[in-house]
């Protein structure tokens, strides 16, 4: 009996998963993708739905047939949307790499610290999250306004004479991003770093390798898993970034985020929206796999 219950617990851990991403992935997913294939209209809701529980399934067929693929047609000839996942793109990866090049002799530091000061630069790293994500952006407008505290700063140091336009640009939000998202690329490289055989590296300089060749041939290498994750980590989320491109970008800064807010509550446009964002989910789930596929591999190779 024991056993019976023991084989029942394990499947349901091992179910709970699927589960989980059934009510709050899948479910949603499908929801969006049936309206996406709906007409628009000028009702409320705006949009004529289709495949309802009230129809049955003798309406069911009836309403496949009205599936329309005519506004994923209308993203492709709008330039504005494949602008704006273009720019997304870009932005997270200039974003990412950004991150990457802080981020990572952070990480390094913190994983070459003294232990007993480890816990305390790991906590400074997080302390961030202490504080709504919402006021510390709201926080760089009042640094980076023309009466801010950075203009303020440089006047005061004569490293410029007149103060610079930072806020509303594209810059701005590169700011807003890497600040916002480092600490997600500086903990996987510092649980990697952390974790590895300093004997290596005596080794190597007994073999007769200066520090940075050591670096490059050892750490580097051995630290690739904790880079990628670090990486997939903001490269991901911040594709579909609405919040900092709307505060500190200006009109120019094109995100999907932002145009995908735009459709759905000022046009309400709800079938184009809903295809924006499959479009948007289906380029994440590229680097969503292709992580996956690097985990697994790195799995195999510790095994």
């Amino acid at each position: 009996m024991k056993a019976v219950w023991n084989g029942v617990v394990s499947r349901s851990v091992i179910w709970l998963p699927y589960l989980w991403l059934l009510i709050f992935f899948l479910a949603p997913f499908v929801m969006v993708a049936k309206l996406s294939l709906s007409e628009p209209a000028i009702s409320i809701p705006p949009y004529n739905p289709v495949l309802t529980l009230a129809e049955g399934p003798a309406g069911w067929w009836a309403d496949i047939k009205r599936f329309s693929l005519e506004n994923y047609v209308f993203i492709t000839q709008d330039s504005l949307y494949w602008r704006s996942y273009l720019s997304s793109v870009w932005i997270a990866f200039v974003s990412t790499f950004l991150a990457l090049l802080i981020g990572y002799p952070l990480a390094y530091g913190m994983a070459r610290a003294p232990r007993t000061l480890r816990p305390l630069l790991l906590m400074l790293v997080i302390l961030p999250f202490w504080t709504s994500f919402l006021i510390r952006v709201y926080a760089w407008i009042g640094i980076l306004k023309k009466e801010g505290l950075l203009n303020q700063f440089l006047l005061w140091a004569h490293v410029i004479t007149e103060p610079l336009t930072i806020l509303n640009t594209t810059t701005a939000v590169y700011v807003g991003i890497v600040y916002s998202y480092l600490p997600f690329m500086v903990l996987p490289l510092y649980a990697n770093l952390e974790r590895q055989d300093l004997t290596l590296l005596e080794a190597a300089s007994d073999l007769g390798c200066t520090r940075t060749q050591a670096f490059w041939k050892i750490t580097w290498p051995l630290s690739l898993p904790g880079v990628l994750a670090g990486c997939f980590l903001v490269f991901i989320p911040v594709v579909g970034e609405f919040v900092i491109p709307s505060l500190l970008g200006g009109a120019d800064t094109l995100m999907i985020g932002r145009t995908l807010f735009d459709e759905f509550f000022l046009n309400r446009d709800w079938p184009v929206s809903s295809a924006v964002a499959v479009i948007l989910l289906l380029i994440l789930v590229v680097p969503i796999m292709l992580f996956q596929r690097s985990e697994a591999r790195s799995r195999e190779a510790a095994s």
